[in-house]
C-alpha cells in the first residue's frame, strides 16, 4: 500500500429534508471502477452522517486511519439544477437549522475572524474534466453554511496540516430520483452523468495528486 496512492472520497446520508441523498449511491459506484489509471491506486470511501460532531470526529480518524494524499467530497445541494465544483468554505454556520443529530450551532460563524478558506487552483481542472463529460457544471463560491461548507473547511485546514493530504475538493451535485433518474422538475442529471463526471473529476484528481506528492 505504501507504494500507492491513497485517495478518499467521501457523500453524506440523508438528513432532514432530504430523505435520499444521492452522494451515497454515487460514492459507491465510483469505488467500485476499475480502470487502469487507478491500478495503482487505493480507493476509500466514507459516508457521514450529517451532524458537526460527527465531521469533527471522523476525518481526523479517516485521516489517520487511510492517510490519504487527497479528499473527494460530495454533498447534495438541493435547489440546484446542476454540479457545482466549490471553490471555497465560507466562514459561516448557520444557526437556523439543526443538524441531523437535532444540535444547533451556537455561533453563526466556524472560526472568529477568519477569511474564508480556498479549495485551490486545481478546482478549476477538476471542473473542465466535468465539463468535458457533457454534465451541466460550474463554478461556486459559495457552499452554503450547513454541513457541506463545515466538512469543506475542516478538510482545507486539514490539507494544510503535515499529514501527507495534498489537495481536497467539495462537490455539490443536485437531487435525483431514488432510482437514478434525473429529478423531475429540479435537474436533467441522472447518476449516470454523475458517475461519468465523478470519475473524470477523479482521474484528474489522481494525475494532480500524483503531481503533488511528486519530491
Amino acid at each position: 500500500m505504501s507504494g500507492k496512492l491513497r485517495i478518499l472520497v467521501t457523500g453524506f446520508k440523508p438528513f432532514p429534508g432530504a430523505p435520499f441523498n444521492p452522494t451515497t449511491p454515487l460514492v459507491k459506484r465510483l469505488i467500485a471502477l476499475r480502470r487502469p489509471a487507478f491500478d495503482n491506486v487505493v480507493l476509500t470511501s466514507h459516508i457521514f452522517d450529517v451532524t458537526y460532531a460527527a465531521v469533527d470526529r471522523e476525518l481526523p480518524e479517516l485521516i489517520a486511519r487511510h492517510r490519504p494524499q487527497a479528499l473527494l467530497m460530495f454533498g447534495l445541494a438541493g435547489r440546484s439544477s446542476h454540479l457545482r465544483i466549490e471553490s471555497r468554505a465560507r466562514n459561516a454556520m448557520t444557526t437556523r437549522f439543526p443538524d441531523a443529530g437535532r444540535q444547533h450551532p451556537r455561533k453563526g460563524s466556524i472560526a472568529g475572524g477568519a477569511e474564508a478558506k480556498l479549495f485551490g487552483p486545481h478546482s478549476e481542472k477538476l471542473l473542465r474534466a466535468a465539463l468535458a463529460t457533457g454534465i451541466d457544471a460550474g463554478m461556486s463560491r459559495d457552499a452554503g453554511s450547513y454541513l457541506c461548507n463545515y466538512l469543506s473547511w475542516r478538510a482545507i485546514e486539514a490539507a494544510n496540516k503535515n499529514n501527507g493530504l495534498h489537495l481536497a475538493q467539495f462537490v455539490h451535485v443536485p437531487p435525483l430520483a431514488r432510482d437514478g433518474a434525473a429529478a423531475p422538475g429540479k435537474s436533467d442529471i441522472t447518476l449516470d452523468a454523475l458517475v461519468d463526471a465523478g470519475e473524470a473529476m477523479l482521474m484528474e484528481l489522481v494525475k494532480l495528486t500524483r503531481q503533488a506528492v511528486r519530491p
